[in-house]
This record gives structure tokens, C-alpha cells and sequence, in this order.
């Protein structure tokens, strides 16, 4: 496993039945050691990352716009994706423990310091949007801090289709997959630090079946794909919807698969390449801290280490008796599926069909150099 303590933690818990200890010693070198540091180290003392003028601001009444902002206000969101929000996701991301020291002093700087350009409000306390809210959630429920406010009110914007859309104040009516993802996953990340208030799990279960009932990219009415970037696997995806990130969310989630992510599976499953890794696709373009992959169409350590899981996720997840597909909505453990090896079928690098069995050792192979 020659990779970053961000990956390889999350590979010894979903992926090689590690024990809980040996995950535990491995996360709290996400702290001190590569991505985690590093990141950690790029760190204001005013709580911020990058205040550069985003890249998307490009009119004279825009640039002005951003250097009229109090210091507190620069940099919040602006520029992807080297801002305090962006920067934060990824700490969460790579699995920064929230009680270690590093995180505690940089979630004070934030919370001390650090307001959103819209309109001032303290980071934690949210901004306007459901998309931003959502990530809003996600950190301040894994970071400790109380967002129970900007919980009820993405409760209340909820649309009749059981998704979110940020274009919902101009007048949408229609859930948007980006938004709604990025809903669902702070919802999440709240349940598990609050124990589950019943009407965040029963709005989360209906942003499942938004999901589901569109075969994770397919419009309803039609059965076109959406967005043929929904089928590009990108990472990090920052508000970024795709086929990957669903499923992902579905499998941290506890749901249990049914018969209309097959699509989808089938998707990842074409993805693979010989040597069993999964490709960087559709990088989000935008300003970086440091690069974590080898670029566009090289293997990704992040997006294999996220497919083998989604992978096992589908495969050894017990279905439900009756064959339709409420029962795969239903809330379970968040623990990680059990790992046994099993056998799949992969092409040899000459193009022969080879018998492989994944044990301990292949996956460590794959999701190492």
C-alpha cells in the first residue's frame, strides 16, 4: 500500500479487513504525515487557505465586488478549489480525526474568523444555498460543530420530487442531482453524530429515491442520460455529482442494493482497466493545493480505492426477500460491509482472460503504486 495515510486507512477498513486498531494508527497519520499535513500546514492564521481573486470573477464590477469584502469574507468560497470550504471538505475527506489537536485548532480559526462573501454569516452558521448548506453540514457534523439550524431549514427545502436544487429560489421545480448529492451526504454525516432525528432520516430516504428512480443518471421522463459528465468518475468532486459518488453515498449510507443500480454497476464495472485500477476522468478545473493523481486517464488511487468498495458494497450486501425496491431504502449500520475474497474475472495485461482471486494481497496491489 505505497500511498498516502488519507488512502491507505480507508483501504485497510474497506478493503482488507484491517483491525480497528491497526485503522485507528493509520488514520492518525493523516494528521502529521502527506495530504493531511500538508494541507493542514497551507493554513492562515486568519482561518483561511487561498484569498486570491477567483478566476471566475472576471468582469471590473465582479473584481470589485471581491475587493470591497472584509478580509473575513475573502476566500470562504472563492477560489475553487483552494478556499476555506474546499480546502476543509478535503481534510474531512482524507479523514483528518476531528478530535486530534490539528483539527481542533484549525476548525477554531475557522469558526473564530472566517464569514461567507454572500452576506457575512459566520462559516458554520451556513450560507443560502442547498448545495453549499449540505457541505455546510457535512463538515460541521464531523467537525463537532452544532449545524441544526441549517438542518431544518434544508428540511424545508425539500422538493416534491424528494431532491434539492440551488436554482429553486429562481423559480425551479425540479430537483438537480448536484445539489441534491451534496444534500444528502451532510444529512448523513448529521444522522451519524446526532443519532438519526427520524425526520432527517425520512427526508434523506426520499433524496434516495430521487436518486433511484432515475437509475442514478437517467432522466425520468425520458430515459436519457442526464449529463453524459454523471459517467465520468472525477475525484475530488466537490460539488460535483456522478455516478461514482452516488453509489459511494449509497454504500456509506447502508442501503441496501436493488435492482435499480445495476445500470450503474455495470458502469463502474466497464471502467476497470486490465491491471484492476479505475482512471482519473473529467478533472474539475480550478486551482489545486497539491496534485493527488497522475492526471486525466492515469489510474487513480482514489477512484479504485472508492469503486472496489462500491463494488463489494453491491455484490455482498444481503438483498431483501420481496423483490421491490422499498426495502433498499431502508436505514442500516453504518458499519463497512464485511470483506471475504471472492473470485472475479479480469483481463490479463496480454489480453487472456486470467482467474484472479482477490485476497489481501491484490488489493493492497492495486491501490498501491
Amino acid at each position: 500500500m505505497d500511498s498516502d495515510p488519507a488512502i491507505r486507512w480507508k483501504v485497510m477498513r474497506d478493503l482488507i479487513d484491517a483491525s480497528d486498531d491497526e485503522v485507528a494508527a493509520e488514520r492518525a497519520r493523516v494528521a502529521t504525515e502527506g495530504w493531511g499535513a500538508g494541507l493542514l500546514a497551507l493554513q492562515r492564521q486568519d482561518g483561511h487557505w487561498d484569498k486570491s481573486i477567483s478566476a471566475r470573477l472576471t468582469s471590473a464590477e465582479a473584481i470589485s465586488w471581491w475587493r470591497s469584502l472584509p478580509p473575513a469574507r475573502q476566500g470562504t468560497l472563492f477560489p475553487e478549489w483552494t478556499s476555506t470550504a474546499w480546502s476543509l471538505m478535503l481534510l474531512r475527506a482524507f479523514g483528518l480525526d476531528p478530535a486530534c489537536l490539528q483539527a481542533r485548532e484549525a476548525v477554531r480559526r475557522i469558526r473564530d474568523q472566517v464569514a461567507w462573501e454572500h452576506d457575512g454569516e459566520p462559516f458554520f452558521a451556513g450560507e443560502v444555498e442547498p448545495c453549499i448548506n449540505g457541505k455546510v453540514v457535512a463538515l460541521g457534523a464531523y467537525f463537532g460543530r452544532d449545524t441544526h439550524g441549517i438542518v431544518h431549514r434544508l428540511l424545508g427545502e425539500q422538493m416534491s420530487d424528494g431532491g434539492w436544487n440551488c436554482e429553486q429560489e429562481n423559480g425551479s421545480t425540479r430537483g438537480s442531482f448536484h445539489s441534491t448529492i451534496d444534500v444528502l451526504d451532510g444529512l448523513l454525516e448529521y444522522e451519524r453524530a446526532t443519532g438519526g432525528p427520524a425526520e432527517v432520516s425520512a427526508a434523506r430516504l426520499r433524496g434516495h429515491e430521487y436518486l433511484l428512480e432515475r437509475r442514478m443518471f437517467r432522466r425520468l421522463s425520458t430515459g436519457e442520460v442526464i449529463d453524459p459528465a454523471f459517467t465520468q468518475f472525477s475525484y475530488p468532486t466537490y460539488w460535483h455529482y456522478d455516478v461514482l459518488r452516488g453509489l459511494d453515498y449509497l454504500r456509506a449510507a447502508g442501503a441496501v442494493p436493488d435492482e435499480r443500480v445495476a445500470e450503474a454497476i455495470d458502469l463502474v464495472e466497464s471502467k476497470r482497466d486490465a491491471n484492476g485500477r479505475w482512471p482519473l476522468e473529467n478533472p474539475h478545473p480550478g486551482r489545486l493545493h497539491f496534485a493527488m493523481d497522475e492526471g486525466e486517464g492515469r489510474p487513480s488511487r482514489w477512484n479504485t480505492l472508492r469503486a472496489m468498495r462500491v463494488l463489494r458494497w453491491y455484490h455482498q450486501t444481503p438483498r431483501s426477500a420481496s423483490s421491490g425496491p422499498s426495502p433498499g431504502l431502508t436505514r442500516s449500520s453504518y458499519a463497512e460491509p464485511p470483506v471475504s475474497a471472492r473470485d472475479l474475472d479480469r483481463p490479463a495485461d496480454d489480453g487472456r482472460q486470467v482467474r484472479v482471486t482477490e485476497t489481501r494481497a491484490h488489493r493492497e496491489h492495486v491501490l498501491s503504486s
